[in-house]
């Protein structure tokens, strides 16, 4: 990779991470749907003038309706459903929790776009369900804790989540394929604000959120998804979409310094160990680390 495109793959990465503890700092006093809602707001409003300086705004016209629905999905529910999940579960769990993304990403492919994996690929599979089946065995509790929350519907929130990314793409890549990236990427934060917008304003919390709230929003929607997006579909173009994936295994690693650091939050030896099964099944599901192929003996040859 090279020099420049490795630090946007870090840079992207600490960003991604961060996005877990501001979502926490703002979901306390906004709640889950209007922090999305506004989260999605600011990044559209970041994003646009950007997508019309660039010369896209025919072809997001002609193609408006389906961006935005891939938008509702990739956006407006898995933004809601983290912050809903950030609740009652740690930033670091979460962040664990998202790296299964590609994971269902390659299970809804393979069902939907019939790409089937090698064989592999379905031991990666396999192990990294395992992984994520240990690591909510850990926190189904169905008892509600001290946020009124049970922690079992937190992890289901977030895997629903990642399910909806996993839809998403394999959407994005039937219905939108050659599309402008920056065309997608604002058409889906513009139809995730519209999907939102009602919803927010119905839950609009009573008592108007504090400053460190607004800061948090701000820094969610213009950095953590307007600035990210530029950086992750730069790295596409620079560096290949299968080095760009590998920026979800690098995720969490910032997302569990961070809730160290500023929440005190308390990291389990369980959760690393799930993690590292998790992120070592993602890299064989999604092809980014082959196992070598068996070595076939050839028969003697007659003297």
């Amino acid at each position: 990779m090279p020099f420049a495109s490795l630090i946007d793959f870090i840079a992207l990465a600490a960003i991604w991470g961060s996005s877990f503890l501001f979502m926490r700092f703002a979901v306390v006093e906004f709640g889950a749907v209007p922090t999305a809602a506004v989260r999605v707001t600011i990044a559209a409003a970041f994003l646009v003038p950007l997508m019309l300086w660039k010369g896209h705004a025919r072809v997001f016209r002609r193609h408006w309706l389906a961006v935005c629905l891939v938008g509702v999905i990739n956006s407006a529910l898995p933004f809601a459903l983290f912050s809903f999940a950030l609740l009652a579960i740690t930033t670091g769990l979460s962040a664990i929790l998202n790296a299964t993304v590609p994971l269902f990403g390659a299970l809804v492919a393979w069902a939907w776009l019939k790409d089937r994996p090698t064989g592999t690929r379905v031991l990666g599979l396999a192990i990294g369900f395992l992984g994520v089946a240990l690591l909510a065995w850990d926190g189904a509790s169905f008892k509600p804790n001290a946020s009124g929350i049970a922690p079992a519907w937190a992890v289901l929130a977030c895997l629903l989540a990642t399910v909806c990314y996993a839809i998403a793409a394999s959407a994005t890549k039937r219905y939108l394929g050659g599309m402008p990236p920056l065309v997608t990427a604002t058409g889906s934060q513009v139809g995730a604000a519209a999907a939102l917008l009602l919803p927010a304003a119905w839950l609009w919390p009573a008592h108007l959120p504090g400053t460190r709230a607004w800061l948090a929003l701000a820094v969610l929607g213009l950095l953590c998804t307007g600035v990210a997006y530029v950086l992750y579909f730069r790295l596409i173009e620079q560096a290949g979409p299968a080095k760009a994936l590998a920026v979800t295994f690098l995720v969490p690693v910032f997302a569990i310094v961070y809730g160290l650091l500023f929440l005190g939050e308390h990291v389990t030896p369980w959760m690393l160990a799930c993690g590292a099964i998790v992120v070592c099944g993602t890299a064989l599901s999604t092809g980014l680390v082959k196992l070598p192929a068996p070595r076939v003996r050839k028969p003697l040859k007659d003297l």
